[in-house]
């Protein structure tokens, strides 16, 4: 836990759930009898339905703990780009998330891409990612030379 989260829970602001591995009680499908799907965690940004509908969706997802890889995971089972953003976790789960993503990628014959620091873009087989040098064009727009 970073030292910010920490200060937080001793002031109260935020739940203090210390325990960063799966326990018994994480169980898989839906918890309650009812029949209803996953619910979403609301650190899981994804795009609008119309963006469903045409297959165009990326996700976001900023993990607070290893348990937050499910969520990474089962997006990228459904084909959806995610990105990653592991600037808040702590070094040692962070490590383990990428560890999961990079064996994830593997499995689905995706790949992994450095945004930025901590910060990491899986993409689906399907999917291609144009680098910053393949999308400039030679003679600038702005070139005033």
């Amino acid at each position: 836990m970073g030292s910010v989260r920490k200060a937080s829970a001793w002031l109260g602001l935020v739940e203090d759930n210390d325990d960063r591995y799966y326990d018994d009680e994480y169980a898989e499908g839906p918890q309650t009898g009812t029949g209803q799907a996953w619910v979403t965690d609301p650190r899981v940004q994804i795009a609008s339905e119309a963006a469903e509908e045409t297959g165009r969706r990326i996700a976001t997802v900023t993990p607070d703990s290893f348990r937050d890889a499910r969520a990474i995971g089962e997006l990228f089972r459904e084909g959806v780009p995610v990105i990653v953003n592991l600037t808040t976790m702590d070094p040692t789960d962070a490590k383990r998330v990428v560890d999961f993503a990079a064996g994830l990628i593997f499995g689905l014959r995706g790949s992994i891409e450095r945004v930025a620091t901590r910060v990491f873009l899986l993409t689906p087989a399907d999917t291609q990612v144009v680098t910053e040098a393949a999308g400039r064009p030679t003679d600038g727009f702005f070139n005033q030379s």
